[in-house]
């Protein structure tokens, strides 16, 4: 930990110490796993606050929402973010935007870098893959899908695709064998073992994917969750990010 790290979770932990340890309920994509799972040590060390965590695909995870699970702290798209402010189930005025992921391309470890520099290159790479995978329901899979219709291989790569259900796990197709390339964010790549990053899309065809944290318009630890969007947010995440394949919101 940096010394200004140290400080951040210091003075944090000053700040709480007068008040009660909570248990904060988390509903959050994979995409932020990585980050928060260096993150989540070092805050409830320094708040004795206790975080539980749900994990999962951003599509499924807000239909488990409208559908009436509960929570402390989501953390989603904007989009999704905007639409349960709308619908009452996040209290207005506490989304905050805490980081964003490109999408890079996935190799199985020691395996030849493809040619990915351009939009060209990337549509000969993908052309001559045996099989690519992304995400069937993630933010990642809809904007690779754009890509691939703009590059206009729908037709050809449509039984040549795998649309992955697990959460967290589309990199781990080329690992098992299933797919020549994972398009999926960086920040899902670097975790799986056996993956390697080839690298980002060419800059003509990347998207970002921004994570944005909200607080539960019905929480009973509201003071609890926005210290850790906080914490998230503050000199502790920005110290992580770029070592997990994000940046700042």
């Amino acid at each position: 930990m940096t010394r200004a790290t140290m400080l951040a979770a210091i003075g944090l932990a000053a700040l709480l110490t007068s008040a009660q340890a909570a248990d904060i309920k988390v509903i959050t994509s994979v995409g932020v796993k990585a980050i928060l799972e260096d993150l989540v040590p070092q805050f409830e060390r320094a708040t004795e606050h206790k975080l539980k965590i749900t994990f999962g695909t951003a599509v499924p995870l807000k239909r488990q929402i409208d559908g009436g699970e509960t929570f402390d702290v989501v953390i989603l798209t904007p989009a999704m973010l905007d639409d349960l402010a709308k619908s009452g189930k996040v209290a207005a005025g506490s989304t905050a935007v805490v980081a964003k992921s490109g999408i890079g391309v996935a190799i199985k470890q020691g395996a030849p870098k493809p040619d990915i520099a351009s939009a060209e290159g990337l549509k000969k790479t993908i052309l001559a893959a045996k099989a690519i995978a992304y995400s069937k329901e993630g933010q990642s899979g809809a904007m690779m899908a754009r890509v691939i219709e703009r590059l206009g291989l729908t037709e050809q790569m449509k039984d040549k695709t795998v649309l992955e259900t697990r959460s967290g796990l589309t990199a781990a197709n080329v690992v098992e064998g299933r797919a020549d390339y994972a398009f999926v964010l960086i920040s899902e790549i670097l975790p799986i073992a056996g993956a390697e990053l080839a690298g980002p899309l060419p800059a003509e065809l990347q998207s970002y994917v921004v994570f944005t944290a909200g607080i539960a318009a019905d929480s009973k630890e509201s003071a609890a969750a926005k210290s850790f969007i906080d914490f998230v947010r503050g000199p502790a995440g920005a110290a992580v990010l770029k070592t997990r394949g994000m940046e700042p919101g």
